[in-house]
């Protein structure tokens, strides 16, 4: 298969007309596929065992899809700053947005037991799968645990030698790789938070807000703005815009997701709905539910979503479920993943951004948060 791949020039040139974000998507999933493969012939020179069973497993991953926001944000921060003309740095930074969203993927399911990825058995699942097929000696899930570590691992080296490349190729290469490096670290940051909070049995608002941002806000949306707009040599007042789009857009990201692991139908969604449930994870929508039942004197609530087993059984998830509608806490979530909507479009129009470009942005945001972020003043 090595070479036989388009390039990103030769991808983006198929494009009749201005191109779109939904184009660039496009051209990351060409470039994509032309990088795991020459990716996976390295792998295979280096020895055929870990090709097969790691490098092989992270490009299906990759390969498998996804909603490839990050990629579609930063083509809009790239063009909200003006970038025009040729289009492959911010292709390839996208490209290695989707590889390090892949690591972050790996690790997480790892981390949460999750068993289900994009439809399909987590990495850490199928591992754990081979080794009981193959008769393997030892314990499948220590197995399976320590080979999806070295996968993730796999997918951010591969993440980080595309950026360095794309980042030395780039006038604007130092103001790329802060953003990147920062951006590494935000995702580390989060996870341990998350971490942290779930053994401390947290339930305080501002902590699931913080956790949120870091581990999802930043580098869903606002980081991967703001690396096209790097590209793009952007000034400091697009990028504070973007900043504070990317913020409010991520934010409300985030929450929809809260609201999907706890209400999300697994046939829609490629992945459990009862996990943070279950794992009583610190979400903003259980830590409003809790503040809510607190402020109502709503003890039943209170003790459903209260600390308690580290996995709970059936009907606890069904009581913490009921719970979070019965306080408004799902409502009121809801609210306030539309009024970030909208305020993510606010920041976004003082870019200065072509119609286009805005209602480009406008739609990724409709699809992060599930919702349509009408402007202030429009008809419900």
């Amino acid at each position: 298969m090595l070479g036989l791949r388009p390039t990103v020039a030769e991808q983006v040139g198929r494009f009749d007309g201005p191109l779109t974000a939904r184009d660039a998507a496009r051209a990351v999933e060409a470039e994509l596929g032309r990088l795991l493969d020459d990716a996976l012939e390295r792998a295979r020179d280096t020895d055929p065992v870990f090709a097969r069973d790691v490098a092989g497993r992270v490009t299906a991953l990759v390969l498998r899809g996804g909603k490839r926001l990050r990629t579609s944000f930063a083509w809009c921060g790239w063009r909200a700053a003006g970038g025009a003309g040729d289009a492959t740095a911010v292709v390839r930074a996208g490209a290695a947005l989707e590889l390090v969203q892949a690591c972050a993927l790996i690790h997480d399911d790892v981390m949460d037991g999750s068993p289900l990825r994009r439809g399909a058995p987590a990495v850490h699942a199928d591992l754990a799968r081979m080794h009981e097929a193959a008769g393997m000696t030892g314990s499948p899930e220590t197995f399976a645990a320590s080979g999806a570590v070295l996968a993730g691992d796999l997918a951010l080296a591969w993440a980080d030698d595309l950026m360095t490349e794309t980042a030395l190729g780039s006038p604007h290469g130092p103001r790329l790789h802060r953003e990147w490096q920062a951006m590494r670290t935000e995702m580390v940051a989060g996870q341990y938070r998350d971490l942290h909070a779930q053994a401390t049995g947290s339930s305080d608002v501002d902590e699931a807000v913080t956790v949120a941002t870091l581990k999802s806000a930043l580098y869903t949306v606002e980081r991967p703005l703001a690396l096209g707009a790097s590209l793009a040599g952007a000034d400091a007042a697009v990028m504070d815009a973007l900043r504070a789009a990317g913020r409010c857009a991520g934010l409300a990201f985030q929450l929809r997701d809260d609201l999907l692991g706890a209400f999300g139908d697994p046939s829609a969604t490629g992945k459990p709905a009862d996990d943070d449930l279950r794992t009583r994870k610190l979400t903003c929508l259980l830590a409003v539910g809790c503040r809510l039942a607190e402020v109502s004197g709503d003890r039943t609530a209170a003790d459903a979503l209260a600390p308690g087993s580290p996995s709970a059984d059936d009907d606890t998830v069904h009581r913490r479920r009921a719970a979070l509608e019965r306080t408004g806490a799902r409502a009121v979530v809801e609210s306030k993943i539309t009024e970030l909507a909208r305020a993510s479009l606010r920041h976004f129009d003082r870019t200065g951004a072509p119609p286009p470009v805005r209602r480009e942005f406008a739609a990724l945001v409709e699809r992060a948060a599930g919702t349509p972020p009408r402007r202030t003043g429009e008809a419900a």
